[in-house]
């Protein structure tokens, strides 16, 4: 007849004999994601889209429009979200159904155009190759970082080979996803206002 004692030593004895028995779980893994946009990679995703916009001019200079087109198909692949779904995308001189391009095909044609169906004041080139840029800076007024994505707001300065300067107004919003790069998800882009 098993006693209160006995039946405690009993259990006690299947427990030991099962945890020495059952294998030991390796350690679980551990993945964190940190999407925390910190300044320093805004402003080198700034640096990298001036460096994209001054490599499509130069490609364009070296080689033509065919050249521009798939250096600006590799910016538009490495700085902006349309993997991920549509952009907020708004070009400087943009009018009627083409204010707004959501598509990679839109970013496109602001980079090298041409686009007929937007009217750019005579040139038939896109933004990237119009004028022979030289330097690119970018003039932050305001940057906001909220956890995985950063707003901008300020100037784009760019300088071209007969020493003209062009101060666009730019606003970007910054998206870190879990994996890769911060890309792009809005860019705003407007010409000063003329009071004339």
């Amino acid at each position: 007849m098993f006693t209160l004692r006995s039946l405690r030593s009993l259990s006690a004895a299947l427990f030991v004999a099962t945890f020495s028995t059952t294998p030991a779980l390796a350690d679980p893994g551990v993945q964190v994601f940190d999407t925390t946009i910190t300044l320093e990679e805004v402003q080198d995703a700034q640096r990298g889209w001036c460096a994209g916009l001054l490599a499509i001019n130069d490609a364009y200079q070296n080689g033509g429009f065919e050249a521009a087109k798939a250096k600006a198909e590799a910016v538009i692949d490495a700085a902006y979200a349309y993997d991920f779904g549509p952009v907020a995308f708004k070009p400087t001189y943009a009018i009627g159904d083409n204010t707004f391009r959501q598509d990679r095909a839109g970013a496109l044609a602001y980079f090298v155009g041409p686009d007929p169906s937007v009217k750019q004041f005579g040139k038939d080139q896109g933004f990237a190759t119009y004028r022979n840029w030289k330097t690119c800076e970018i003039v932050d007024d305001v940057v906001q970082l909220f956890g995985d994505t950063a707003n901008t707001m300020g100037f784009v300065k760019l300088v071209d080979s007969q020493g003209g300067i062009a101060m666009p107004e730019k606003t970007w919003t910054f998206w870190k996803p879990k994996t890769g790069n911060i890309r792009i998800v809005l860019h705003h882009s407007s010409a000063p206002f003329d009071t004339e």
